[in-house]
């Protein structure tokens, strides 16, 4: 038998369980079956010495202090048909001392039985504790380090390949495994017959009065196991004075290796361990609850005592980043509720229960709160460092990022959200956002979307107070366009847009056309307004230069004010470009071609090359682009800084 030095496999548990939905699984091994009770049939004299009679002949061949005793290290390694016979007689052996004791409580008989059931229990104890310790590797196929090697002499290919002294029985077992063989691999057909092994053994001591002696050499083996595996999975028992010193980096990288070694850790040692404890104790499930709770209740709890010192931890202040990983090991856990109902589901284990919906519900008050501090922090943004060209406030850009990180944890929050709505706000929500109600699977993602949309709206809030802040109202109306087209194609491009909908994108889109319009407004009504209307009478000479000079001055005056200021979002940038020229240049275009040889009498060149509409078209093109710097010293485009028309205010 090929042996593991400090490995343990997990992999093994789910094929466990698919083990047992096999049609040939409970035939594997003929002597799993147990009448319900021995005392169903009728027992007479006859078959009651012939039970003692068998008893006295099997038992004693395997007793170490007979002299027939054969010098085998295991009984059910040795034959199949050997260790069926000898269950097969400690079973009758049962049956003719029940019979006994009706019929005669003091009978030599009865002595006898008694010895030889002595002898039955201890053998069987022996070969209980030799199978569980020396087939690990067949009760766990998948070492957590790599393969584990399985010998091609093992003990399972000589149980297996034996033959000739088996008898009848046997060819059909053969059968079912030939087509369990189909749908399973070797290793887990090994695994299914050692498990059958452990099963008959542990039935059979059950009830003949024997279970704690069996579930002492259980307990004792598994609960290694389980205990080795945790600490090959980082699992740990954590001192709470070591935790409190822990800084939340070190915690970050606990949180991120616990969550990885938990879903391995209960998925398929523990679970996995509950199905194994469940079918070799299927004869007495108290039995079964019993030593599974010895075996699994101390490795839960210890499992579950990090996530619950953390949710502990996050009752006190904290900075709002954490909530990220708060949301991480909420969901792990949450996740894997299902499977720790299952391991956990009797009422001595009810304290990992206990624990873990503790701690879920310690973590949902501690991202809630992360949630408020977060929105507390945006409210608390009185930073007036604004950008002179009016570009995206910072805390435009880190609000975002947070939301739309947020968004992905949208299972999560409505979970949490749902028993937290916002409260005093519906009217505002109602006009300012109408939520889509998203189903994703199960999961209605309803109250996460209004909370994402409240948060954006109290960014958006406070970046109008601070626009309030720029001197030139125009430049406040770029500032405001700049961060709101942020904000939009955030939602876009992210999660956000699933959560938040289209209704969201097209109300915002509007009001950022509304913007876009006021800014056109505050910066070029002036210019707009000076253009030459059409009119039945001509202007004089003087008329149509005065105005031209005019024009000449209200548009370069503007566009020294507007120069400054970018416009981040290209296709954007474009449009109001675009929309300013469609307003200016045509009927600017009109009036110089009809007064430019009266212009020409009296206005320089200069003015009247810079100043030609397809030059006007040029000083527009340029606007709103970020500033390059060079050498230390910043300049626009080339565009700008070749036909600029500062030059000309004074003429």
């Amino acid at each position: 038998m090929a042996k593991m030095s400090k490995t343990v496999s997990f992999s093994s548990f789910s094929s466990i369980s698919n083990l047992s939905s096999l049609p040939s699984f409970n035939s594997l091994a003929s002597f799993n079956s147990l009448p319900a009770s021995p005392l169903d049939q009728t027992f007479s004299q006859s078959m009651m010495e012939d039970a003692l009679e068998a008893a006295e002949t099997i038992i004693k061949k395997w007793d170490p202090n007979s002299l027939s005793y054969k010098k085998i290290t295991s009984l059910f390694s040795h034959s199949r048909k050997e260790a069926k016979e000898f269950i097969r007689c400690v079973r009758d052996l049962r049956k003719a001392m029940h019979y006994l004791i009706s019929q005669d409580s003091k009978s030599e008989n009865l002595v006898l039985a008694q010895n030889l059931m002595q002898i039955g229990m201890s053998m069987l104890e022996k070969e209980f504790f030799q199978i569980l310790s020396s087939n690990r590797d067949y009760l766990y196929p998948e070492s957590a380090s790599g393969q584990s090697t399985i010998s091609s002499n093992s003990e399972f290919e000589v149980f297996m390949e034996y033959g000739d002294d088996d008898d009848g029985d046997d060819d059909v077992e053969d059968d079912d495994l030939k087509k369990a063989g189909e749908s399973i691999s070797q290793v887990e057909k090994a695994s299914a017959l050692v498990m059958s092994e452990l099963k008959v053994i542990a039935e059979t001591m059950i009830i003949c009065g024997y279970g704690k002696e069996c579930i002492k050499s259980y307990k004792l083996i598994r609960k290694s196991i389980v205990d080795e595996g945790l600490h090959l999975l980082g699992i740990e028992k954590v001192k709470t004075s070591q935790f409190h010193k822990m800084d939340w980096g070190v915690l970050e990288i606990m949180i991120k290796n616990w969550i990885k070694a938990a879903k391995i850790g209960v998925t398929t040692l523990l679970r996995g361990e509950k199905l194994l404890c469940d079918h070799v104790f299927s004869a007495s499930i108290t039995i079964g609850q019993s030593c599974f709770n010895q075996i699994a209740k101390e490795p839960g709890l210890n499992l579950f005592m990090l996530p619950e010192l953390i949710a502990n931890k996050e009752k006190k202040p904290h900075h709002h980043e954490r909530i990220f990983k708060l949301m991480d090991l909420y969901a792990a856990i949450s996740d894997l509720w299902p499977d720790i109902e299952f391991i956990f589901d009797f009422d001595s284990l009810a304290s990992v229960k206990t624990l873990v919906f503790s701690t879920l519900q310690k973590l949902k008050d501690s991202i809630h709160t992360c949630l408020k501090e977060f929105e507390a922090t945006i409210h608390k943004d009185f930073s007036k460092e604004l950008t002179f060209e009016g570009g995206v406030h910072k805390l435009t850009r880190t609000t975002m990022s947070f939301i739309s990180s947020l968004s992905e944890y949208s299972r999560v929050l409505s979970e949490i959200l749902t028993e937290h709505p916002l409260k005093g706000i519906s009217h505002m929500l109602e006009y300012y956002f109408t939520a889509p109600v998203l189903e994703d699977e199960h999961v209605n993602n309803h109250a996460c979307s209004v909370h994402l949309a409240w948060l954006i709206l109290v960014c958006l809030c406070n970046v109008d107070t601070k626009a309030e802040s720029y001197e030139d109202v125009s430049v406040s109306y770029i500032f405001i366009v700049n961060n709101l087209q942020f904000v939009v194609d955030t939602v876009r491009s992210t999660h956000l847009k699933s959560l938040l909908g289209d209704d969201w994108l097209t109300k915002h889109e509007a009001k950022l056309r509304s913007y876009a319009e006021k800014y056109e407004i505050a910066a070029w009504s002036n210019v707009f307004a000076y253009l030459p209307a059409k009119a039945s009478t001509k202007l004089s000479p003087e008329e149509a230069i005065t105005c031209f000079k005019r024009f000449h001055a209200l548009f370069a005056g503007a566009y020294m004010k507007q120069s400054p200021c970018v416009i981040e979002d290209a296709k954007l940038r474009d449009e109001i470009k675009v929309s300013i020229a469609r307003k200016l240049v045509p009927e600017y275009r009109e009036f110089y071609e009809e007064y430019l040889p009266t212009l020409r009498q009296k206005s320089t060149m200069e003015m009247l090359v810079n100043f030609k509409p397809d030059n006007l078209e040029n000083y527009l093109s340029d606007l709103f682009h970020e500033t390059e710097i060079i050498s230390g010293s910043s300049h626009h485009s080339a565009s700008c800084s070749s036909c600029c028309p500062i030059g000309c205010v004074k003429n």
